[in-house]
């Protein structure tokens, strides 16, 4: 398993270092690193309709060298910024995680950032002083099984109400933990979910 870490929040961060300036004024070293970051995104808005092998040879073509740019920017700057302010370390933490995220490169399928991952569990998250007693250890178990049910039945365009009803049917005796090809038919992407559960 490898890690892939996420550029939204590489972005965050160099954005945060900007600070107020005159009109006309240079471009400051946070608002080029910040001018990096984009352009990667740029270029995955461009690559959104790609299959995964397409994807992966586009971001060699067009964001390896954005990626060579922002990394020799990071070389050649990161003595001229003191460590504790905000664009040190914007610049240290992307320089600790460059190999993680340079992950994305090697799958068309792995995504630039994980917005679409924290804007799932956003709502469980702003809620969570609602049901922050599970009851116990097991309670906080379960429900978080069924937010992560939920939310990947909503990703994968099922109804989540009908989906973990097909799969309380169809879970009691299939015996899914040791046959592959029942759990596999009860993924929220499987052909036979998509039938039974599609949000018409």
């Amino acid at each position: 398993m490898k890690r892939c870490l996420c550029w939204a929040h590489v972005r965050r961060r160099f954005k945060d270092a900007i600070t107020v300036k005159s009109k006309g004024s240079v471009e400051t070293l946070a608002e080029i690193g910040f001018r990096y970051c984009s352009a990667l995104f740029e270029w995955e808005k461009k690559f959104k309709h790609m299959d995964s092998k397409e994807r992966k040879e586009a971001r060699l073509k067009h964001e390896r060298p954005v990626l060579d740019a922002f990394w020799q920017y990071i070389d050649d700057n990161i003595g001229k910024t003191l460590p504790k302010s905000k664009l040190g370390m914007a610049m240290a933490y992307a320089l600790d995680n460059k190999a993680k995220l340079e992950t994305y490169l090697e799958d068309g399928n792995c995504s630039i950032s994980n917005n679409v991952a924290e804007n799932s569990i956003r709502p469980f998250s702003i809620g969570r002083k609602n049901w922050i007693f599970a009851g116990s250890p097991k309670g906080a178990d379960a429900s978080a099984c069924v937010y992560s049910l939920v939310e990947t039945a909503k990703a994968n365009g099922l109804d989540p109400f009908m989906y973990l009803q097909c799969l309380l049917m169809l879970a009691p005796g299939s015996n899914y933990l040791k046959n592959e090809d029942a759990m596999k038919s009860m993924m929220p992407w499987s052909s036979l979910m998509t039938a039974k559960c599609s949000i018409k």
